[in-house]
């Protein structure tokens, strides 16, 4: 995948807006609503076609998918029908949709530097309210904000697109589109517009075709690179982020997630070299760089997370139940380092993430629930230092 720094003989238009879609490029809304699909068909005797899912293009408008889903599980339902009993099955869920890593610092930092932002995207207004309200600040950063029954057609066509430009009074020319499929990225290509993708996994291969730049999490986005304000929040060469968690067994080097459905809990767009602590028994703390990516010696590729202790020589933990609690981001990771980071890569990395836990900004997070009804990274603070 691309970094941004496309470098071409023709000068491009300046960028002076941006575009951004919501479903699995600002929220993680995928991982939130996943069972409930399944729920609805048992309630008609139906069983998930996985393979079926899979193939289905993301991306598409409620109607759409809806007629699809009727037909394809030949359910007794109109898709109106459908809509009316599955939608209340997933506002419930909605306001658990947490927001990919990213997503809340670019949206303010465009905001922070005044550059018109929409936001676009193929659900309907009123579920966009839904899932965006619980997420502080993010109702108010945005100069725009459209879904698809705002519109003639939703994406793949344009309309969403320009309407978007025409309501921040902005040529399209000159807006720039964050997608994560290849349906948004069409719409942006018909509106004659910039486009930046950043797909799950199985998008990637179709958006690196029609996309100018794809990257593999928002986090590897650089304003710059567009002509925008670039971000200044790093600290040295370390990257405050949102606490992302997880936890599953640390074995030879990895760690295999514990995982209900066999996938993973961290959606694709979690990918490069973090760190944070591992939790062990919910007793013992330790400094950890993490390598997160995708394994591609399976017929079907894996995420791929490798666990590296800071500290190496006061403590060796090895097949144990591990927490991971993630608060810094150091880089992306290139495609040789998908299934070991080298030595001296994982030294140098390893020398700013001990040097980053030692600061405030990374150690002291008060209140923030790392596991719920267990643990908070308020609590583990007081215990950060000590092996």
């Amino acid at each position: 995948m691309s970094c941004g720094d496309c470098n071409t003989d023709t000068p491009k238009p300046k960028i002076l807006a941006v575009i951004l879609d919501l479903d699995g490029t600002l929220l993680d809304t995928e991982r939130a609503t996943r069972s409930v699909f399944k729920e609805f068909l048992a309630k008609y005797g139906k069983t998930l076609n996985k393979e079926r899912e899979e193939k289905r293009e993301i991306g598409k408008t409620l109607k759409d998918s809806s007629t699809a889903t009727v037909e394809d599980y030949d359910l007794p339902l109109t898709p109106d029908q459908f809509i009316e009993e599955i939608i209340p099955m997933y506002q419930e869920r909605w306001k658990h949709a947490k927001a990919l890593p990213g997503a809340t610092r670019l949206i303010k930092h465009l905001h922070d530097h005044k550059v018109p932002t929409a936001l676009a995207s193929n659900s309907l207004r009123e579920y966009i309210n839904a899932k965006i309200s619980v997420h502080q600040g993010w109702q108010g950063w945005f100069s725009v904000i459209l879904g698809s029954d705002q519109v003639k057609a939703g994406k793949p066509s344009p309309d969403i697109c320009e309407e978007a430009a025409r309501q921040m009074d902005v040529d399209a020319v000159h807006c720039l589109v964050i997608e994560d499929s290849m349906v948004g990225v069409k719409a942006a290509n018909a509106a004659g517009m910039e486009v930046v993708a950043v797909p799950p996994h199985g998008e990637a291969a179709g958006c690196s075709a029609l996309a100018n730049t794809v990257l593999h999490s928002l986090l590897e986005f650089q304003p710059e690179n567009w002509g925008l304000p670039p971000f200044k929040d790093w600290v040295d060469n370390a990257l405050p982020i949102e606490a992302i968690h997880f936890s599953g067994m640390y074995a030879n080097g990895v760690v295999n997630e514990h995982t209900e459905d066999g996938k993973s809990a961290l959606p694709d767009q979690v990918w490069g070299v973090y760190f944070g602590w591992a939790v062990v028994d919910m007793k013992k703390s330790y400094r950890v760089v993490i390598g997160i990516g995708m394994d591609h010696s399976f017929c079907s590729p894996k995420k791929k997370i490798q666990l590296h202790l800071v500290n190496e020589g006061k403590c060796c933990i090895s097949n144990q139940k591990v927490k991971v609690l993630l608060v810094g981001y150091i880089r992306g990771l290139n495609s040789k380092e998908v299934s070991v980071l080298d030595s001296e890569s994982l030294e140098e990395c390893k020398t700013i993430a001990s040097a980053a836990l030692d600061l405030p900004i990374f150690s002291q997070h008060a209140y923030v629930p790392l596991y719920p009804d267990t643990f908070s990274l308020k609590n583990m603070a007081s215990e950060l230092g000590h092996y």
